[in-house]
């Protein structure tokens, strides 16, 4: 069955999140309680990241760890790039650092993650075989965090992340896989959505969005009747879900333990947001894929190669030696794996006979039946092509001897593939192997029930041959069976048969003939609670009648499969060793068999009954009974042609007859004198001389044939060599280019993302120089031009084309002449130079010369910076004039705010006890230092303020105010003029005269 190979321990697809023994009580206290999403991704993962964190908020209380592969030898830049497409913090993880909620953990170079308790721990990388980090990481998150593990794959080559996907999975996570039609690189998307477990496909910006719907839902999901609904409805719903999945699948799921479907069902619920049971069995009765989907939940390959390696070694060192050391070399050797999933565990038993039989230098004639109840496992396994993950289960010489490598994927070589067999077969209802070895049958049982358990346990006991071998899950137990095995290894659960059972004959038959019968399986919704008694009691006198007068007779296909039974046939079948079949040839006693498909053939092709000679059949006790075989064809009119052999013993009428309508007798069939009496002897004749007269022209026909092909063979014999030494190098090689492209492709992503940040920050360079406008060029450790803004050829003759020229090239305005010198200077000192210079264009600027380097330790460049400062010495001329007059004057703005004093308006503020200019220095607003001097008795403030604002206003062109000053040592007296600035800026210019040597008589 496909989740025999699960492996899931006893505390496998609960909802309550795992906690494993080893953390103790306090470490689950302790542990992160919200839900860890694990995004996997590689080439192409940075564009599908981005989109992904951009649809996500910054508080949704999950914590988010990405997986990549990363270039051991360079430095990433992931943290720097993802944090400016999401408001969470972005950190690269340290050894045992706690995981924390809201904050996305991005995993270092070239280190291992794995999840433990409440952190994430690191080790080293495999620096030369293949890592596969992405499912590493995933085991661990399922383990540690059980259904609150939510895993995201993103693009990237490869298979990474698919096994540890289903480990999700089967704990009973989250899974979310990016559209591959959205995706740069599709190979980890498609892989894991092969595996038929993606809870949802999206394109990543969608992705974020249905994450925070499953993350917000109450993760148990109750189920509610409606309040109108009585019990019966809700065991009626799930009862018609077992239905729905035998009519689908043909696998009873009643036998399972109901705890285990039902946590199940629910996460289907969850994911499919359906409210109640009932719901859920409508949309299984519309949705034919989520009954599907359903299904697979109900049977998750999860498998690996050896899995528990040290009960893999026990057995090869117990069971597997004694078993080739035991048996001859005529004799085969028969295995039996129940429950093999995907087929890892069949070709991991095989793979351990092979290293036995090299041991032992004997190679008996081996077999290996590997059955499983899911026909899509069965192709799988079958096919023998797995993912690179198996590279951390096989070891290096297993994977060289055994497998060949074939692009992503590894290859079982045809030695090994060819012992085993895959078939379809469920353990609880189809017939046992019979003569194993060995049967091995782990993490199966643990899913049924106990009677199911024991029922399994009788049908591998019935299985396995004298001295045989059981090999059973490290959570599974003989039960009521201990009396019949010996403990090889009681810690692994390997046992040997002390005591054999025989199942009876007649459930053998009957189990044969329910196997055969097709269409008997009764309709979604049909519910069959009784028929008639007069249709029960026809029903039981037709079945009397054909027992007391019809002939023991078996219902063939044209393939000679037995599809029906009549009568009691326990007298004429032999079920005999090997493989349980339905083919009449290996049912048949010996010495009918011959008879039969002789009589069957030529029924078949004449269309026409025919019986044989009268034959003898030894029955057990030393009876014989003499009969007659008849074969007759039915040829239905829709279908294909079905046989009926009969056994007629001597006894039976050799003429059937029945009354036609009339009343009157008429022949039934053709009585055994009017059928035609196959001769064995004399068919056997012509069927030899046909097939002889066939075989001589074949042999000259295959002669000559192989003459030419010995000739052909020598040749791709030597051809084929240096191919497979050509191809074995070039095998090699492609492992080392495909990781290396891989990481230089995630390196190239980050480049890529860095060269657009540079593009923007540059643009803003260029943005922020021509706002500036200020002259700029810049020169190399050569003096040579690589930059320059466009106001430097104002002063320079250069043009877009000039750089990488050198700066001495190039005619200037300047009147510098060390300008080359302290270049040189600065790059050589790294030192920062700066002078006032005039230019032949009549203006002055202020040069500064400043070093610059890209990197540390690399030759240093130098910039030059021109900035004009005309305009400022024009304000210095200007101020100096004002400095040289005798008046006090100020320059006031519109609003009346000194914007300029002179050397005048300062002394006299500071010999009248205003030092610091409080009172009348720059930005003061003069209107409201006059008006605070104002005095009631004295109206001379309150004029001024009015004249001033006046000129302000445009009302008059200047105005004079004559007023005294008095100080405690002479009478002064000072003439107030303001006068309007013609400039489009306003403001006047008022100036303080001292009068009062030209006015003190006229004042006295």
């Amino acid at each position: 069955m496909s989740h025999g190979e699960a492996g899931k321990k006893n505390t496998t697809m609960s909802n309550v999140p795992n906690v494993t023994e080893s953390t103790g009580a306090s470490a689950s206290q302790n542990r992160f309680k919200g839900y860890v999403v694990a995004i996997g991704a590689s080439a192409g993962g940075l564009d599908a990241l981005e989109r992904f964190f951009q649809g996500l908020p910054a508080n949704t209380g999950a914590a988010y760890v990405v997986i990549q592969h990363l270039s051991p030898d360079h430095k990433s830049m992931m943290a720097n790039l993802l944090s400016r497409h999401t408001a969470m913090p972005v950190v690269t993880v340290e050894h045992d650092m706690r995981i924390e909620a809201d904050r996305v953990h991005l995993i270092p170079p070239a280190s291992m993650m794995s999840a433990s308790g409440n952190a994430l721990r690191l080790s080293p990388k495999n620096p030369r075989g293949l890592t596969l980090p992405v499912d590493h990481f995933f085991s661990s998150l399922a383990k540690e965090f059980g259904n609150r593990g939510i895993g995201v794959i993103l693009s990237g080559t490869g298979s990474d992340g698919t096994r540890g996907s289903v480990a999700i999975n089967d704990a009973g996570g989250f899974l979310l896989a990016q559209d591959p039609e959205s995706s740069k690189f599709d190979g980890m998307p498609r892989s894991v959505i092969a595996t038929g477990l993606v809870d949802a496909i999206l394109p990543p910006e969608e992705l974020g969005p249905r994450l925070l719907e499953h993350i917000h839902q109450l993760p148990h999901v109750k189920i509610r009747v409606p309040v109108l609904a009585a019990e019966i409805d809700q065991d009626g719903a799930h009862e018609e879900v077992m239905h729905l999945l035998q009519h689908s699948g043909g696998i009873n799921f009643r036998e399972y333990k109901p705890a285990t479907v039902m946590r199940r069902m629910e996460r289907r619920m969850q994911v499919r947001q359906t409210p109640d049971l009932l719901n859920y069995v409508r949309l299984l009765g519309t949705d034919r894929g989520e009954l599907a989907t359903l299904r697979r939940e109900l049977l998750i390959p999860v498998t690996s190669f050896f899995r528990d390696p040290e009960a893999f070694e026990i057995l090869a060192d117990t069971a597997v030696k004694t078993i080739v050391a035991e048996r001859a070399d005529n004799q085969p050797l028969r295995v039996w794996a129940a429950g093999v999933a995907t087929g890892e565990e069949a070709y991991s038993l095989a793979i351990l006979f092979a290293e036995a039989f090299d041991r032992a230098r004997r190679w008996p004639n081996f077999k290996l039946f590997a059955t499983d109840v899911e026909p899509q496992n069965v192709e799988t396994g079958g096919a023998g092509v797995f993912s690179e993950a198996i590279t951390a289960e096989i070891s290096p010489e297993r994977l060289e001897k055994f497998f060949l490598r074939r692009g992503n994927h590894f290859v079982v070589k045809t030695e090994i593939r060819q012992s085993i067999i895959f078939a379809r077969h469920n353990l609880l209802e189809d017939p046992p192997f019979t003569r194993m070895d060995l049967v091995s049958c782990r993490n199966l049982l643990i899913y049924f029930r106990s009677e199911a358990q024991e029922r399994a346990l009788r049908r591998l006991q019935y299985a396995m041959a004298p001295g045989g071998f059981l090999f059973l899950g490290p959570s599974e137990t003989l039960a009521n069976l201990q009396t019949d095995f010996t403990a090889v290894s009681s810690k692994h659960k390997i046992y040997r048969i002390l005591r054999h059972v025989a199942l009876p004959l007649d459930t053998a038959i009957a189990s044969l003939s329910r196997s055969s019968v097709t269409g008997a399986r009764p309709r979604p919704g049909i519910r069959t609670h009784g028929v008639s008694s007069d249709a029960a009691a026809i029903d039981a006198a037709q079945n009397l009648l054909l027992r007391s007068y019809a002939p023991t007779s078996l219902l063939l296909n044209q393939r000679h499969d037995l599809l029906h039974v009549f009568g009691d046939v326990t007298h004429y079948l032999r079920i005999g060793e090997g493989a349980a079949t339905l083919d009449l040839a290996k049912l048949l006693p010996s010495s009918l068999v011959a008879i039969a498909k002789a009589l069957l053939y030529k029924a078949a092709r004449d269309r026409a009954p025919l019986r044989s000679d009268l034959l003898g059949l030894s029955l057990d006790a030393g009876r014989t009974e003499r009969l007659h075989l008849v074969a007759r064809p039915i040829d239905p009119p829709h279908g294909e042609l079905n046989l009926l052999l009969s056994f007629e013993t001597e006894t039976i009428p050799d003429v059937a007859v029945e009354v036609d309508a009339a009343g009157g007798r008429r022949s039934a069939t053709p009585s055994l004198t009017e059928m035609e009496t196959l001769s064995l002897d004399r068919e056997t004749a012509q069927r030899l001389e046909t097939l002889e007269r066939e075989l001589a022209a074949t042999r000259e026909s295959l002669q000559a044939t192989i003459e030419e092909l010995e000739t052909a063979n020598e040749e791709l014999q030597a051809t084929n060599e240096e191919l497979m030494a050509s191809n074995e190098e070039l095998q090699s090689s492609n492992e080392e280019l495909q990781s290396v492209n891989e990481e230089l492709y995630t390196v190239n992503a980050e480049n890529q993302e860095k060269i657009e940040i540079l593009n923007r920050l540059n643009a803003d360079l260029d943005g922020m120089a021509k706002a500036a406008s200020i002259a700029t060029v810049f020169v190399d450790s050569q003096l040579r031009l690589t930059r320059f803004t466009p106001e430097a050829t104002a002063l320079f003759k250069i043009r877009e084309g000039d750089l990488g020229r050198p700066i001495d090239d190039f005619a200037n305005l300047l009147q510098y002449p060390e300008f080359l010198p302290e270049l040189h200077r600065t790059i050589g000192s790294g030192e920062m130079l700066q002078h006032e210079i005039d230019a032949a264009n009549g203006r002055h600027y202020l040069a500064r010369v400043h070093p610059y380097a890209v990197r540390t330790g690399e030759a240093r460049g130098a910039v030059a910076t021109f900035v004009d400062i005309t305009t400022l010495r024009d304000v210095e001329r200007l101020q100096a004039v004002l400095d040289s007059l005798p008046e006090h004057v100020a320059v006031l703005d519109a609003k009346g705010v000194i914007t300029m004093v002179n050397r005048a308006w300062r002394t006299f503020a500071e010999d009248n006890g205003n030092p610091m200019l409080q009172s009348s220095g720059l930005g003061t607003n003069y209107l409201e230092v006059c008006d605070m001097r104002q005095i009631v008795d004295e109206p001379t403030a309150g004029n001024a303020i009015g004249g001033i604002r006046q000129v302000l206003e445009g009302k008059t062109t200047a105005f004079s105010l004559e007023y005294p000053c008095h100080s405690p040592d002479e009478q002064r007296w000072y003439v107030m003029h303001v006068a309007p600035i013609d400039h489009p800026g306003g403001g006047v210019i008022v100036s303080h005269i001292n009068i009062s040597k030209w006015s003190t008589g006229n004042h006295d």
